[in-house]
């Protein structure tokens, strides 16, 4: 595979977008914080860099800089908004709070030729306060506003380039034309980051990591999981043994498909632990999201490892732990982030793990991890089916997680989900990058009661939310804008049809500000 690009994260909200944005164009590409160790980045072998933007003012006394191997390595650079601004600062130039700040679309207009920017005027996304009052030595400007003398500035020479809008976002028409030049022509990679690609490294990861041993696949009948335990089917064959847990959490019909789907579809070698009233347990009381999540993460070991020492010596799982999973998560390859929600296979794993794990989509956002699964032979309905957390229905059961109120949740889930279905809004494999289907659609029960009427009488019971979103990546998403008469049906049929139910809402907030999940 031809080396990728490294993405250095000043802190930006659209940091993961970048990565996202470049795998598209079917290059790899890996997303480190600014001050991560040169050895670490290096080690990628990149064709360039780009930087991100961020919060700072790069001129502020604490405010991250570029490392100096980054300006050393004679690759070539991309700045993106505070990223331009610290190859600006870095480079001798100067950067000042901008008499205005420019926020939202603009118009830049390209003032020479050169290979990042095509001639002419076209609408940006920008989001900054300061702006380059003198350019470094050996730049030029390249593109302009009215409020941004320095819109894009370049020095064609050393390849470096900066730009003070943000080109990863929808908002930018063209920005995925300008990501291509930066990294196709600029940097000279190839796109050879495919599904058969990552089929092929994986296998010989997998084959190199376990030898001769036996593992066992932590399957959850995810989208995810499911595709994780295929890869390593794919690579070691009968050494692996797929294990289901039932845990209680699970959607209506739940366990059914994920048995027929590995036994008669896959062939695979598959066993199924009743566990629910082990999880019930270890969660009777508990009401905090990220204990539940860290409760169901050791339960979820701690059954593993029962069913492995029943099995005899195993002495690798099989997890399908994603991208997002480790960026929301804040694992130790991505210690400057933010904690946004503790996942359960990353955060929530005990420190006396006994297994050594295999996680072969720890780096793939989850468009790749569904091209995977398409190019490993899984069936289309299992491949493209609503996405579901590893902890289940706990994390939609807000509040204490019981039986009784689980089986609420349940039935209002699979109401408004096999209504979407029928009335064609649930996303299988997306035409296009503009596909607005929903993307992933579920219930959330309340820990509240409000008051009602039902025959006359006065009720006092649960609030039932709706959620449903658009998608392409699952790091941003939409709220998706359902048709009224569609909502007012669902909602009678979850009033009418789930005991203890008198009210119901639907979600309309985004993410961000907003998580998809509401724990």
């Amino acid at each position: 595979m031809n080396t990728g690009i490294a993405i250095l994260d000043f802190g930006s909200q659209y940091s993961q977008l970048i990565a996202r944005r470049v795998r598209e164009l079917q290059v790899y590409c890996e997303l480190f914080p600014w001050d991560a160790p040169a050895e670490q980045v290096m080690a990628l072998r990149p064709r360039g860099f780009i930087l991100s933007g961020g919060p700072a003012s790069v001129y502020a006394p604490d405010a991250p800089q570029i490392p100096r191997y980054v300006l050393e390595s004679g690759r070539p650079i991309l700045g993106i908004c505070y990223g331009m601004q610290a190859l600006a600062h870095a480079l001798g130039g100067k950067v000042a709070p901008a008499p205005e700040r420019e926020y939202g679309p603009a118009e830049i207009e390209t003032l020479t030729p050169n290979p990042l920017l095509p001639m002419g005027r076209q609408r940006v996304w920008m989001s900054h306060g300061d702006r380059i009052e003198a350019l470094p030595a050996g730049f030029q400007i390249l593109a302009r506003t009215p409020n941004s003398p320095v819109a894009a500035m370049g020095d064609l020479a050393r390849h470096y380039y900066g730009v003070q809008f943000h080109p990863e976002v929808h908002h930018t028409p063209g920005g995925k034309e300008i990501l291509r030049r930066f990294v196709m022509d600029i940097c000279g990679a190839t796109p050879d980051w495919t599904p058969a690609s990552i089929i092929t490294q994986a296998v010989e990861h997998i084959r190199a990591q376990v030898g001769s041993e036996r593992a066992l696949a932590a399957v959850s009948g995810g989208v995810d999981s499911s595709v994780a335990a295929a890869l390593v089917q794919r690579a070691i064959g009968e050494q692996l043994v797929a294990v289901f847990v039932d845990t209680g959490l699970l959607r209506q019909g739940e366990r059914e498909q994920v048995e027929i789907t590995f036994r008669k579809t896959l062939g695979a070698n598959l066993i199924v632990v009743d566990a629910a009233e082990t999880f019930l347990n270890a969660l009777k009381g508990v009401t905090d999201p990220e204990q539940k999540r860290r409760i169901i993460g050791e339960t979820f070991i701690r059954v593993f490892e029962r069913e492995a020492r029943r099995l005899g010596t195993i002495r690798f799982l099989v997890q399908g732990t994603i991208y997002p999973d480790v960026v929301e998560s804040s694992a130790p390859d991505r210690s400057r982030a933010q904690r946004i929600k503790t996942h359960h296979n990353v955060g929530g794993l005990p420190a006396d793990l006994s297994f050594e794990l295999i996680e072969p989509l720890r780096y793939l956002f989850k468009d790749e991890v569904r091209l995977v699964g398409e190019a490993l032979g899984l069936p289309p309905g299992l491949v493209w089916r609503q996405p579901f957390p590893g902890p289940g229905l706990a994390v939609r059961c807000l509040g204490e997680v019981t039986a009784e109120r689980l089986a609420r949740l349940r039935a209002a889930d699979a109401i408004f989900t096999s209504e979407l279905e029928r009335a064609g809004f649930l996303q299988q494999r997306p035409v296009s990058a503009e596909e607005s289907a929903v993307a992933q659609a579920f219930a959330v029960l309340l820990p509240v009661q409000s008051v009602g009427v039902m025959g006359d009488q006065r009720t006092y019971q649960d609030v039932i939310a709706l959620r449903a979103v658009t998608t392409q990546d699952f790091m941003t998403a939409h709220w998706a804008r359902l048709p009224n008469d569609l909502l007012e049906r669902i909602a009678n049929r979850i009033v009418n049809e789930v005991d203890g139910i008198n009210r119901v809402v639907y979600d309309i907030t985004s993410k961000p500000p907003a998580t998809i999940e509401w724990e």
